[in-house]
């Protein structure tokens, strides 16, 4: 049985955060804990992201889909403060609002792979808000790729 630490090691090869400036998110997301959704027989994803108590941090902060399709996020606040959670949807961004210890629940379609960016806005929270990243793994349909030399691939 493997390791939680095995099991992140394995998850950031498989994204691409172990390779130095070849990763957007090992460059832009001072990341925390990683996690994967976990699929339902219907199809559905669901995952769980708290606000751990005076941490100011998602966690997971990057949350790994392992295709397109609809998710279930339940989110919960263990801090002492109110904080909210705008999340990313296709055809419209969800908000949250998550005064402290209570908890909801979001919807989301993402109908593509690709990084999707959520936050708590509200707050200074160190001067940025809070962070995560959605990350939804596969290939883009032939349809919709630019025509432009293949990309490494992490």
């Amino acid at each position: 049985m493997a390791t939680a630490t095995e099991d992140l090691s394995a998850m950031v090869r498989e994204i691409g955060l172990d390779r130095q400036n070849k990763a957007t998110l090992g460059r832009l997301l001072a990341h925390g804990p990683l996690r994967r959704a976990e699929e339902g027989p219907d199809g559905r994803m669901r995952a769980r992201v708290r606000i751990p108590p005076d941490e100011l941090i998602w966690d997971p902060s990057i949350l790994v889909l392992p295709h397109a399709g609809d998710l279930d996020v339940e989110l919960v606040n263990d801090d002492e403060n109110t904080h909210c959670a705008l999340l990313p949807s296709n055809g419209d961004e969800q908000f949250i609002w998550l005064p402290n210890h209570s908890r909801g629940t979001a919807s989301l379609n993402l109908d593509g792979p690709g990084y999707y960016w959520f936050s708590s806005p509200i707050g200074n929270d160190e001067g940025r808000g809070l962070i995560g990243a959605i990350v939804v793994l596969g290939d883009v349909p032939k349809g919709a790729r630019l025509d432009r030399p293949p990309q490494p691939q992490p």
